[in-house]
Protein backbone atom coordinates (compact mmCIF):
# COMPACT_ATOMS: atom_id res chain seq x y z
CA UNK A 1 0.00 0.00 0.00
CA UNK A 2 1.43 3.30 -0.91
CA UNK A 3 -0.15 6.66 0.49
CA UNK A 4 -0.73 9.10 -2.39
CA UNK A 5 -2.57 12.75 -2.59
CA UNK A 6 -3.81 14.69 -5.80
CA UNK A 7 -3.26 18.64 -6.32
CA UNK A 8 -3.99 21.24 -8.84
CA UNK A 9 -2.47 24.01 -10.02
CA UNK A 10 -5.88 25.75 -11.22
CA UNK A 11 -9.45 24.81 -9.93
CA UNK A 12 -10.88 22.01 -11.39
CA UNK A 13 -7.13 21.59 -13.28
CA UNK A 14 -5.36 18.37 -14.09
CA UNK A 15 -4.59 16.12 -11.19
CA UNK A 16 -1.06 15.69 -10.26
CA UNK A 17 -0.35 13.13 -7.84
CA UNK A 18 1.99 13.66 -4.59
CA UNK A 19 3.85 11.10 -2.01
CA UNK A 20 2.51 12.97 1.33
CA UNK A 21 5.10 12.00 3.38
CA UNK A 22 4.48 12.31 6.79
CA UNK A 23 2.04 14.96 6.19
CA UNK A 24 -1.85 15.47 6.79
CA UNK A 25 -3.78 17.40 4.64
CA UNK A 26 -7.36 18.21 3.79
CA UNK A 27 -9.19 19.15 0.80
CA UNK A 28 -8.39 22.70 -0.02
CA UNK A 29 -5.20 23.14 1.76
CA UNK A 30 -2.54 24.65 -0.50
CA UNK A 31 0.84 22.60 -1.02
CA UNK A 32 4.28 23.11 -1.87
CA UNK A 33 4.93 20.85 -5.29
CA UNK A 34 8.41 20.59 -6.26
CA UNK A 35 9.10 20.97 -10.38
CA UNK A 36 12.21 21.18 -12.49
CA UNK A 37 11.69 24.92 -12.25
CA UNK A 38 11.18 25.25 -8.66
CA UNK A 39 8.50 24.71 -5.85
CA UNK A 40 4.91 25.54 -7.04
CA UNK A 41 1.69 26.37 -5.13
CA UNK A 42 -1.10 23.80 -5.66
CA UNK A 43 -4.49 22.79 -4.24
CA UNK A 44 -4.92 19.72 -2.52
CA UNK A 45 -8.39 18.19 -4.23
CA UNK A 46 -8.04 14.45 -2.74
CA UNK A 47 -6.85 14.43 1.09
CA UNK A 48 -4.15 11.54 1.34
CA UNK A 49 -5.24 8.00 1.34
CA UNK A 50 -3.43 4.12 1.00
CA UNK A 51 -3.54 2.90 -2.11
CA UNK A 52 -2.60 -0.75 -3.62
CA UNK A 53 -0.97 0.28 -7.24
CA UNK A 54 1.02 3.14 -8.35
CA UNK A 55 2.89 3.39 -11.48
CA UNK A 56 6.42 4.83 -11.17
CA UNK A 57 7.87 6.73 -7.90
CA UNK A 58 5.33 10.26 -6.95
CA UNK A 59 7.37 13.70 -5.93
CA UNK A 60 7.21 14.10 -2.41
CA UNK A 61 5.40 16.74 -1.24
CA UNK A 62 6.89 19.90 -0.23
CA UNK A 63 4.77 20.80 2.62
CA UNK A 64 1.88 23.13 3.62
CA UNK A 65 2.40 26.76 1.51
CA UNK A 66 3.63 29.85 3.64
CA UNK A 67 2.35 33.05 3.02
CA UNK A 68 5.13 34.11 0.91
CA UNK A 69 4.30 31.02 -1.39
CA UNK A 70 0.94 32.13 -1.39
CA UNK A 71 2.05 35.66 -2.16
CA UNK A 72 4.28 34.72 -4.86
CA UNK A 73 2.02 32.69 -6.55
CA UNK A 74 -0.64 35.05 -6.65
CA UNK A 75 1.81 37.91 -7.78
CA UNK A 76 3.16 35.03 -10.97
CA UNK A 77 -1.08 34.78 -12.04
CA UNK A 78 -1.21 38.41 -12.58
CA UNK A 79 1.84 38.49 -14.31
CA UNK A 80 0.92 35.92 -16.45
CA UNK A 81 -2.35 37.81 -17.16
CA UNK A 82 -1.21 40.94 -17.63
CA UNK A 83 1.31 38.85 -20.28
CA UNK A 84 -1.84 37.09 -22.23
CA UNK A 85 -3.78 40.58 -22.52
CA UNK A 86 -0.35 42.42 -23.78
CA UNK A 87 -0.07 39.30 -26.43
CA UNK A 88 -3.62 39.06 -27.74
CA UNK A 89 -3.32 43.01 -27.90
CA UNK A 90 -0.40 43.16 -30.15
CA UNK A 91 -1.59 40.33 -32.02
CA UNK A 92 -4.26 41.83 -32.78
CA UNK A 93 -2.33 45.13 -33.41
CA UNK A 94 -0.11 43.00 -36.02
CA UNK A 95 -3.36 41.37 -37.69
CA UNK A 96 -1.74 37.74 -37.55
CA UNK A 97 -4.17 34.51 -37.78
CA UNK A 98 -3.03 33.80 -33.92
CA UNK A 99 -4.76 32.84 -31.38
CA UNK A 100 -3.36 33.09 -27.72
CA UNK A 101 -4.35 30.20 -25.21
CA UNK A 102 -1.76 30.70 -22.63
CA UNK A 103 1.31 31.94 -21.12
CA UNK A 104 3.75 30.57 -19.02
CA UNK A 105 7.16 32.13 -17.07
CA UNK A 106 9.42 28.98 -17.29
CA UNK A 107 12.05 31.38 -15.04
CA UNK A 108 9.50 33.07 -12.31
CA UNK A 109 11.69 34.93 -10.42
CA UNK A 110 12.05 38.49 -9.67
CA UNK A 111 14.86 39.67 -12.08
CA UNK A 112 14.01 40.55 -15.62
CA UNK A 113 16.58 37.49 -17.15
CA UNK A 114 13.10 35.06 -17.55
CA UNK A 115 11.90 33.25 -20.80
CA UNK A 116 8.05 33.92 -21.34
CA UNK A 117 6.42 31.03 -23.07
CA UNK A 118 3.67 32.05 -25.35
CA UNK A 119 1.24 28.84 -26.52
CA UNK A 120 -0.74 29.62 -29.57
CA UNK A 121 -2.98 28.66 -31.96
CA UNK A 122 -2.93 29.02 -36.29
CA UNK A 123 -4.14 27.44 -39.12
CA UNK A 124 -0.36 27.49 -40.67
CA UNK A 125 2.54 28.72 -40.20
CA UNK A 126 3.11 32.54 -39.14
CA UNK A 127 5.21 34.93 -39.67
CA UNK A 128 6.04 35.98 -36.53
CA UNK A 129 9.70 37.67 -36.40
CA UNK A 130 8.06 41.73 -35.88
CA UNK A 131 5.97 40.44 -33.02
CA UNK A 132 8.82 38.64 -31.46
CA UNK A 133 10.53 42.46 -30.72
CA UNK A 134 7.11 43.60 -30.09
CA UNK A 135 6.71 41.13 -27.36
CA UNK A 136 9.88 41.42 -26.04
CA UNK A 137 9.78 44.81 -25.45
CA UNK A 138 6.40 45.24 -24.30
CA UNK A 139 7.46 42.16 -21.41
CA UNK A 140 10.78 42.93 -21.21
CA UNK A 141 11.76 39.17 -21.08
CA UNK A 142 12.70 36.40 -23.56
CA UNK A 143 9.88 35.20 -25.64
CA UNK A 144 9.07 31.67 -26.68
CA UNK A 145 6.25 31.50 -29.23
CA UNK A 146 5.00 27.69 -28.75
CA UNK A 147 2.35 26.45 -31.46
CA UNK A 148 0.22 23.65 -30.13
CA UNK A 149 -2.42 21.36 -31.95
CA UNK A 150 -6.43 21.92 -30.83
CA UNK A 151 -6.52 19.35 -28.26
CA UNK A 152 -3.45 20.84 -26.32
CA UNK A 153 -5.49 24.12 -26.98
CA UNK A 154 -8.63 22.47 -25.35
CA UNK A 155 -6.10 21.24 -21.88
CA UNK A 156 -4.83 24.62 -21.74
CA UNK A 157 -8.07 27.08 -22.24
CA UNK A 158 -10.67 23.75 -20.38
CA UNK A 159 -14.22 24.03 -20.53
CA UNK A 160 -17.14 21.45 -20.64
CA UNK A 161 -17.83 18.32 -22.77
CA UNK A 162 -20.72 17.22 -24.28
CA UNK A 163 -21.59 15.14 -20.75
CA UNK A 164 -21.42 18.40 -18.68
CA UNK A 165 -18.62 17.73 -16.64
CA UNK A 166 -15.14 19.20 -17.57
CA UNK A 167 -13.03 17.99 -20.36
CA UNK A 168 -10.95 15.02 -19.97
CA UNK A 169 -7.83 16.59 -20.79
CA UNK A 170 -7.99 19.06 -19.15
CA UNK A 171 -8.58 17.04 -15.17
CA UNK A 172 -6.75 13.75 -15.97
CA UNK A 173 -6.48 12.69 -19.12
CA UNK A 174 -1.98 12.72 -19.65
CA UNK A 175 -1.63 10.97 -23.20
CA UNK A 176 -4.00 10.96 -26.27
CA UNK A 177 -4.84 8.29 -27.81
CA UNK A 178 -5.67 8.21 -31.78
CA UNK A 179 -9.69 7.99 -32.22
CA UNK A 180 -11.15 6.59 -35.53
CA UNK A 181 -14.74 6.76 -36.79
CA UNK A 182 -13.80 2.76 -36.75
CA UNK A 183 -14.80 3.35 -32.80
CA UNK A 184 -17.88 5.21 -33.47
CA UNK A 185 -19.36 2.50 -36.01
CA UNK A 186 -19.39 0.24 -33.49
CA UNK A 187 -21.00 1.83 -31.07
CA UNK A 188 -23.85 2.26 -33.67
CA UNK A 189 -23.43 6.18 -33.39
CA UNK A 190 -23.93 8.32 -36.12
CA UNK A 191 -20.89 8.79 -38.63
CA UNK A 192 -21.34 12.29 -38.88
CA UNK A 193 -17.90 14.21 -37.33
CA UNK A 194 -19.57 17.08 -36.22
CA UNK A 195 -21.92 15.32 -34.14
CA UNK A 196 -19.27 13.37 -32.06
CA UNK A 197 -16.69 15.58 -31.64
CA UNK A 198 -15.45 17.56 -28.67
CA UNK A 199 -14.32 21.12 -27.71
CA UNK A 200 -10.90 20.66 -29.81
CA UNK A 201 -13.34 19.91 -32.73
CA UNK A 202 -11.31 15.93 -33.01
CA UNK A 203 -13.34 12.65 -32.41
CA UNK A 204 -14.45 12.36 -28.62
CA UNK A 205 -11.16 10.84 -26.09
CA UNK A 206 -14.50 9.06 -24.72
CA UNK A 207 -14.97 6.48 -27.62
CA UNK A 208 -11.68 5.09 -26.60
CA UNK A 209 -12.53 4.63 -22.88
CA UNK A 210 -16.22 2.33 -23.66
CA UNK A 211 -14.81 0.91 -26.99
CA UNK A 212 -13.45 -2.51 -24.81
CA UNK A 213 -17.33 -2.53 -23.41
CA UNK A 214 -19.20 -2.60 -26.55
CA UNK A 215 -16.80 -4.98 -28.06
CA UNK A 216 -17.05 -7.45 -24.82
CA UNK A 217 -20.77 -6.73 -25.51
CA UNK A 218 -20.98 -7.37 -29.33
CA UNK A 219 -19.00 -10.79 -28.60
CA UNK A 220 -21.39 -12.15 -26.54
CA UNK A 221 -24.75 -10.97 -27.72
CA UNK A 222 -27.07 -11.92 -30.46
CA UNK A 223 -26.48 -9.82 -33.72
CA UNK A 224 -29.41 -7.90 -34.76
CA UNK A 225 -31.67 -10.01 -36.94
CA UNK A 226 -31.05 -13.34 -35.14
CA UNK A 227 -33.75 -14.96 -33.89
CA UNK A 228 -33.51 -15.91 -30.42
CA UNK A 229 -35.36 -17.39 -27.11
CA UNK A 230 -35.99 -15.87 -24.19
CA UNK A 231 -35.95 -16.53 -20.19
CA UNK A 232 -39.85 -17.40 -20.15
CA UNK A 233 -39.40 -19.62 -23.38
CA UNK A 234 -40.89 -17.48 -25.79
CA UNK A 235 -39.26 -16.55 -29.34
CA UNK A 236 -38.51 -13.47 -31.06
CA UNK A 237 -36.07 -11.45 -33.09
CA UNK A 238 -33.37 -8.79 -31.90
CA UNK A 239 -33.64 -5.32 -33.30
CA UNK A 240 -31.47 -3.44 -31.04
CA UNK A 241 -28.92 -3.47 -28.47
CA UNK A 242 -28.52 -1.23 -25.36
CA UNK A 243 -24.32 -1.79 -24.11
CA UNK A 244 -25.07 0.52 -21.25
CA UNK A 245 -27.41 -1.40 -19.98
CA UNK A 246 -26.84 -5.14 -20.83
CA UNK A 247 -30.07 -5.35 -22.34
CA UNK A 248 -30.94 -6.21 -25.87
CA UNK A 249 -34.32 -5.50 -27.41
CA UNK A 250 -36.85 -8.34 -28.65
CA UNK A 251 -39.50 -8.45 -31.23
CA UNK A 252 -42.10 -11.22 -30.65
CA UNK A 253 -44.66 -12.79 -33.08
CA UNK A 254 -47.71 -10.52 -31.65
CA UNK A 255 -44.96 -7.46 -33.29
CA UNK A 256 -44.31 -6.15 -29.52
CA UNK A 257 -40.76 -5.26 -28.73
CA UNK A 258 -39.42 -6.10 -24.76
CA UNK A 259 -35.77 -5.36 -23.47
CA UNK A 260 -34.65 -8.39 -22.03
CA UNK A 261 -31.33 -8.39 -20.29
CA UNK A 262 -28.16 -10.39 -22.24
CA UNK A 263 -27.93 -13.15 -19.45
CA UNK A 264 -31.52 -14.25 -20.38
CA UNK A 265 -31.77 -14.33 -23.86
CA UNK A 266 -30.27 -17.13 -25.91
CA UNK A 267 -29.79 -17.54 -29.88
CA UNK A 268 -32.41 -20.37 -31.51
CA UNK A 269 -29.43 -21.53 -33.36
CA UNK A 270 -27.57 -22.37 -29.97
CA UNK A 271 -29.99 -23.57 -28.05
CA UNK A 272 -30.95 -26.38 -30.96
CA UNK A 273 -27.02 -26.89 -30.93
CA UNK A 274 -27.23 -27.34 -27.23
CA UNK A 275 -30.53 -29.68 -27.10
CA UNK A 276 -28.77 -31.58 -29.65
CA UNK A 277 -25.58 -32.07 -27.53
CA UNK A 278 -27.91 -33.25 -24.86
CA UNK A 279 -29.48 -35.83 -26.13
CA UNK A 280 -26.64 -36.91 -27.55
CA UNK A 281 -25.04 -37.13 -24.17
CA UNK A 282 -28.13 -38.74 -22.88
CA UNK A 283 -27.97 -41.23 -25.28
Amino acid sequence: MTRVMAVAFERYGQLHYLDPGDGDYKVGDWVRYPTVDGVEVAECVWAPEDVEFIDGELPVCGGPASEADLARDARNRNRRADAERTARDLIAKRQLPMKVVGVDFIDQSDTYDRLVAIYYTAPHRVDFRQLLGDLARALDARIDLRQVGSRDAARLLGGIGQCGRDLCCSTFLQDFEPVSMRLAKVQGLPANPLQISGACGRLLCCLKYEHPLYVDFLRRAPAVGAAVTTADGGEGVVVGHNVPANTVSVRQPSGEVVRCPLESVCSTARARKDRAAGRAANE
